[in-house]
């Protein structure tokens, strides 16, 4: 990433109006671009499934401000503990029950969600900024190729999206890693390996734990 590319104050006021007017807002992370709605608003999340061309049955991850704002709306299972200690922020996102002021249609049919801290200072900003979580969902056609700058953003959606923060290129690489633990049957499956692989979750996990993929 080219740190040295940094939104203004008022680009980022400007994506804050956006995302309270129900607009889209593109962003940096430690991967690739994503894009931003607020999840409370399902307008704003059916025109990001409408722009992005995404399955309705597709859910939708978030990022969070930080851990205490995750710890504040569910449990944090140990295991879930461990796993942020080593990877939050980062590319690692976690499987939770539904977040109170987020909407239904952002969930899976298992009516959990997906969340994580970005290390991305940029997206960090916008989270905090916003002081609740965002969407993060890549910044480009479902099924196509990811992203990895503003430019790219800019190419592919003008003036669809409401603001971007061009924050350089990303390093891009794999997208960010899908876990779902199970206290109770000490499991710990792999819904996606991206940036983190399935070795560095063991290698943290209690040895008991069964890791699995899929």
């Amino acid at each position: 990433m080219n740190i040295s590319v940094q939104p203004s104050d008022s680009d980022f006021a400007q994506a804050l109006v956006a995302l309270k007017e129900g607009g889209i807002v593109a962003y940096p992370t430690e991967t690739f671009y994503g894009l931003a709605v607020d999840p409370s608003n399902d307008r704003a999340i059916a025109s990001l499934y409408e722009l992005k061309k995404r399955e309705g049955h597709k859910a939708l991850s978030l990022l969070v401000p930080n851990i205490e704002y995750l710890s504040s709306c569910v449990s944090l299972c140990p295991s879930y503990e461990k796993l942020i200690d080593a990877f939050w922020p980062g590319p690692l996102t976690l499987i939770f029950p539904i977040l109170p002021n987020v909407s239904a249609k952002l969930c899976s049919d298992r009516k959990d969600i997906a969340i994580r801290v970005s290390s991305n200072p940029i997206a960090q900003r916008l989270c905090i900024s916003w002081g609740h979580a965002i969407t993060t969902t890549s910044a480009n056609i479902s099924g196509e190729s990811a992203l990895v700058s503003a430019e790219e953003v800019k190419k592919l959606w003008g003036d669809r999206i409401d603001q971007i923060l061009d924050g350089g290129v990303t390093p891009g690489g794999g997208a960010s890693t899908i876990v779902r633990c199970n206290e109770t049957k000490r499991e710990c499956r792999i819904i996606r390996e991206g940036a983190i692989s399935c070795k560095e979750i063991s290698n943290i996990l209690p040895s008991n734990y069964t890791i699995c993929k899929g």
